[in-house]
């Protein structure tokens, strides 16, 4: 799992974010949710929903965005092999 974010750097904190508060945001709406789960069986998310990657990405983009400043752009890249991927970032 990739996440990027890209937009102004803050001039006080020179951060485009804060990376430990985005690691903190990843492990609450991503790991703790979906690590070592039986995506189809254990996650509201996918109840209706087939866990393929790319709905996989869909899903935690939508959980991060929220959480996020407005003035961010978000990118979810998730990695199947180390070869195949997909990306969201919010277009269609």
């Amino acid at each position: 799992l990739v996440v990027r974010l890209t937009g102004p750097t803050d001039p006080e904190t020179g951060y485009v974010f804060d990376l430990k508060a985005l690691s903190t945001l990843i492990k609450r709406e991503v790991l703790d949710r979906f690590d070592h789960r039986n995506l189809n069986l254990d996650v509201a998310d996918f109840k209706n929903l087939n866990p393929t990657a790319e709905n996989i990405a869909l899903v935690i983009w939508r959980r991060l965005r929220p959480a996020l400043p407005t003035a961010l752009k978000l990118a979810v890249t998730l990695y199947e092999t180390d070869r195949n991927f997909v990306e969201y970032d919010g277009g269609v």
